[in-house]
């Protein structure tokens, strides 16, 4: 295996953590403190004119920190994982150019895991193939062709929750294009963990090697903000699903809707907030019933959010809402630059 030092790869800092945990906050208060610039790793706040419903910083806190990959594509566009692992790269590489450390913050964990790992050499997706099991998935259900992915894939279908349309969708088209499951390409991805050359150990740093099919040359800290009362995180996601109706969701929505062009297929309809908006406006049911669904899948992706993060590996936990999570922020990366060498900024 070939390895390279801590020290002589560049910082970056991953910021993950469930929905409404006070990702975006910290991160902002990081840019005030050290010389970071921002990442957005959203799988829904790339697309324009969706605004409410992804949460997006708002102008003021956009003037004060700039966050890359917000707002770049049209919402009948469809961004995926390796469109974001391009994109994020060629920021990332930018701004450590330019002497800065990259911090990449969301809640999109499988761009987390694609950035880390790196893409399996899968075909690209076939819009007339996708089509036709999008078709089977609203005639047949999602049950049936998860059952169908059982049986060619079982260790696929054991990893996609039978509700992840989208990965689900994905995980049979690779075997009918390929002939082979994707999880053998998942099974040919790993890391190591790193250590600095003077014998620092880092437990919260990985180095990502370019012979584990990654091209992403950098030392990451990995940090997670975590809920300590899942009931707080609960009422905070409520709070803030009703915040945004109030703020206009439902018009936002319905411009999307007036278009014509977009429909409830496509990954950005598909967010958490707008596709429950869609339904109703679709009349499938009535305002009261949307507010409880809206509510209830944003809780289930934070539920999702915080399985992926209780798996990860070398990852640092903070606590969301923690008022010391700033200084301990600090006091990690300031190890890290320490053993770099570079006490500068620290």
């Amino acid at each position: 295996m070939v390895t390279t030092a801590a020290q002589d790869l560049p910082l970056a800092v991953f910021l993950m953590g469930p929905t409404a945990s006070g990702k975006t906050d910290l991160a902002i208060e990081l840019t005030e403190r050290l010389p970071c610039e921002l990442i957005s790793v959203d799988s829904a706040m790339v697309y324009r004119s969706m605004d409410i419903g992804t949460a997006k910083p708002s102008a003021e806190e956009l003037a004060r920190a700039p966050h890359r990959l917000i707002d770049i594509c049209d919402p009948a566009e469809v961004y995926s994982a390796a469109d974001f692992c391009r994109d994020a790269q060629a920021a990332m590489a930018d701004i450590t150019a330019r002497g800065r450390i990259p911090v990449l913050v969301g809640g999109t964990m499988m761009y987390f895991k694609a950035l880390l790992n790196g893409m399996a050499d899968l075909p690209a997706a076939d819009p007339a193939l996708r089509a036709e099991l999008e078709a089977r998935a609203r005639q047949q259900g999602l049950t049936s062709l998860h059952e169908e992915l059982a049986a060619i894939d079982p260790v696929a279908a054991q990893a996609i929750h039978p509700n992840n349309r989208q990965r689900l969708l994905r995980a049979l088209e690779v075997v009918i294009l390929t002939g082979k499951p994707i999880s053998a390409a998942w099974q040919s991805q790993s890391g190591a963990g790193v250590q600095a050359s003077n014998g620092v150990d880092f437990p919260y740093l990985t180095q990502w090697q370019a012979d584990a099919g990654s091209s992403l040359p950098y030392t990451v800290l990995q940090l997670a903000l975590m809920p300590d009362d899942r009931s707080v995180l609960h009422r905070r996601i409520e709070q803030r699903f009703r915040d945004m109706l109030a703020r206009g969701l439902c018009d936002e929505v319905k411009r999307l809707w007036q278009r014509g062009d977009l429909n409830a297929d496509l990954p950005s309809v598909r967010c958490v907030g707008y596709r429950q908006v869609w339904g109703m406006l679709a009349g499938e049911y009535d305002f009261d019933t949307m507010v409880q669904k809206g509510i209830a899948a944003t809780r289930q992706l934070a539920k999702r959010q915080l399985t992926w993060l209780r798996k990860w590996e070398n990852v640092h936990h903070l606590t969301s809402g923690d008022p010391g999570n700033l200084a301990a922020v600090l006091e990690l990366i300031g190890q890290y630059r320490k053993a770099q060498g570079n006490i500068e900024n620290v």
